[in-house]
């Protein structure tokens, strides 16, 4: 197959909408493969996904998150938790040098950005789900959470 013949068949793959196209001519065969750009979705806030852990993971999984558990019912005698919707990396500000989004003591009102957690390069705003004041921190700035984690308690 000639120069002019394939660079014909690569431009057609390239305008249409087909991704790939085989032709056979003789002894000869071509294949241009057309690669669709990924497709990358944000998860809302509320998006966890739910995974089968394999047995050993599944008790690692519960060793890890018994101190979690055991900061809940503590936590939640001293007001509204507000937990991690997802698994990911928490941040208390916007960028690193920036003030936090809120400060124990500060009064939050329903909706206003507590944190951020990225999760797969997203960063995804945590808002609180209750009016209140700030009464403690769970979290360290840049520590890995877990879904269902505690990360504020609010007054």
């Amino acid at each position: 197959m000639d120069l002019r013949k394939l660079k014909t068949l690569i431009d057609l793959v390239s305008e249409s909408g087909i991704s790939e196209l085989e032709v056979t001519e003789g002894e000869g065969k071509v294949r241009i493969v057309k690669n669709a750009p990924p497709v990358y979705v944000q998860p809302s806030a509320s998006f966890a996904p739910q995974m089968a852990p394999s047995a050993p993971a599944a008790a690692t999984g519960a060793l890890e998150q018994a101190p979690a558990a055991a900061q809940a019912p503590a936590a939640a005698s001293q007001g509204h938790v507000i937990t991690s919707p997802m698994v990911g990396t928490f941040y208390r500000s916007p960028s690193p040098g920036a003030e936090p989004f809120v400060q124990v003591g500060d009064t939050v009102k329903e909706g206003q950005t507590l944190c951020i957690i990225e999760a797969m390069k997203l960063l995804n705003e945590i808002e609180s789900d209750k009016a209140g004041i700030v009464k403690e921190i769970l979290i360290e700035n840049g520590q890995a959470v877990e879904y269902g984690q505690p990360l504020y308690v609010i007054g």
